[in-house]
């Protein structure tokens, strides 16, 4: 067997830097979780009418709705077995915002019907989001989302391009700094830059049956649907 990330990436996953070839073989087979410690050195988001947004999503930690700079953080990917069978890795990134914690969750599978990785996101798995992921010439993983499905019981529905936003992920290691170095943007086509953050951390790889999986880090609702 293979993590969820290899088999979105196949052969193209051997091109990655050595050590985020460790890091994203994370899964059920190696038995290893990954924890990130480091420092944000900003999170921004647009403004304006985006603010409103970026706070209803919050709500379900898929938001971040709040802006700074050098703000600890933690990213916890811990594989799991979801309700459904399925071999699942969390990205919980939690940021220490001087008023208080904000938490940033996805949960992400290998779908053969989609023909890659699916991203949920938020507590209640309310979006659906296909990656693709990809080795640059550096050796970082570069993930560009492609589509977004809103999903909530009966209704299932594609999101317009206009309205959703584009996810542009490139994570890297830096051999002099010994660091991850991560800079994530969301981008809608028709309004332009939405939200991001960038920073560096480090990594510890524990043992799934020895760490766990801590209470919170699971989804309230896990949905079926890919």
């Amino acid at each position: 067997m293979t993590s969820i990330f290899q088999r979105a990436m196949g052969a193209e996953f051997d091109r990655l830097h050595p050590r985020l070839r460790q890091r994203f073989s994370v899964g059920l087979d190696t038995g290893l979780a990954c924890v990130g410690r480091g420092v944000m050195e900003r999170v921004w988001h647009a403004g304006g009418w985006v603010r409103p947004l970026l706070a209803l999503g919050a709500t379900r930690n898929i938001l971040l709705p709040r802006q700074g700079r050098d703000l600890p953080f933690v990213i916890e990917n811990v594989p799991y077995r979801d309700g459904f069978g399925r071999e699942t890795v969390t990205f919980v990134r939690t940021f220490a915002f001087p008023a208080g914690p904000e938490r940033f969750d996805a949960t992400m599978v290998f779908s053969a019907e989609r023909g890659g990785i699916v991203d949920y996101l938020g507590t209640h798995q309310h979006l659906a989001t296909d990656l693709r992921l990809s080795a640059d010439p550096d050796g970082a993983l570069v993930i560009r989302s492609v589509e977004h499905r809103f999903r909530e019981g009966p209704v299932s529905a594609r999101v317009p391009a206009w309205l959703g936003g584009d996810a542009l992920v490139r994570e890297c290691f830096d051999d002099r700094a010994g660091v991850f170095r991560i800079r994530v943007s969301v981008t809608n086509r028709r309004f332009g830059p939405l939200f991001g953050y960038h920073g560096s951390f480090t990594a510890e790889y524990v043992d799934v049956a020895g760490h766990g999986l801590r209470a919170g880090l699971r989804p309230v609702r896990e949905e079926a649907r890919a």
